[in-house]
């Protein structure tokens, strides 16, 4: 049975793709983070408050839970509030701003990963332009910064006292997913 449950997911796996990539809206393609983001300026989490974003959060306080939605294949993301429900947005003028409907452009994060285990996030739609708060936690118009400023340096962070691996979302499933396979391999062989 081995051999057709292998073609029973390729399969599935090339129906999802066909499903999804035909309907980009489909919330079932997103994968959803809930993580704080630590800025290293502030020694504090990014929190939004509704209209208002700064970097003074407390750590495992509510405003300072964010919810990350990523596009599968990406790393594209929107940054909502769980506790205010506004995203993340950086409007025209390089102002950071919290937004009820996070659809927009303006509303799209690109993951930067750097050497010193920072992630910067750049706006997808002001390319150069980065999130960034100063010292006293205010954020920073997105045209007076660059990725090697402290100011757009963040680290992710577990809620304090809740560490779910589940929902550190790594791209492993291709790996496990062959070693699973050699390992049928190998027991087929002995029997």
């Amino acid at each position: 049975g081995l051999y057709f449950e292998s073609q029973q997911s390729s399969a599935d796996f090339r129906f999802y793709i066909e499903n999804h990539t035909r309907n980009p809206d489909d919330l079932s393609r997103k994968q959803v983070r809930i993580y704080q983001l630590y800025s290293r300026t502030t020694g504090k989490h990014v929190q939004i408050l509704g209209k208002k974003v700064n970097a003074n959060g407390d750590d495992g306080g509510k405003y300072a839970l964010l919810i990350v939605e990523t596009e599968t294949f990406g790393s594209h993301v929107r940054i909502k509030g769980k506790e205010s429900e506004h995203y993340i947005c950086m409007n025209e003028k390089g102002k950071i701003v919290g937004m009820p409907d996070g659809r927009k452009q303006e509303c799209v994060f690109i993951e930067e990963f750097l050497e010193n285990n920072y992630t910067a996030l750049v706006s997808a739609k002001y390319k150069g332009w980065y999130l960034g708060f100063n010292r006293k936690g205010r954020p920073k118009k997105g045209s007076r910064t660059t990725q090697r400023q402290q100011e757009v340096h963040f680290m992710k962070r577990q809620p304090k006292g809740k560490v779910n691996p589940v929902q550190e979302f790594r791209f492993t499933t291709v790996t496990k997913r062959t070693r699973r396979a050699r390992r049928l391999k190998s027991n087929a062989k002995r029997n």
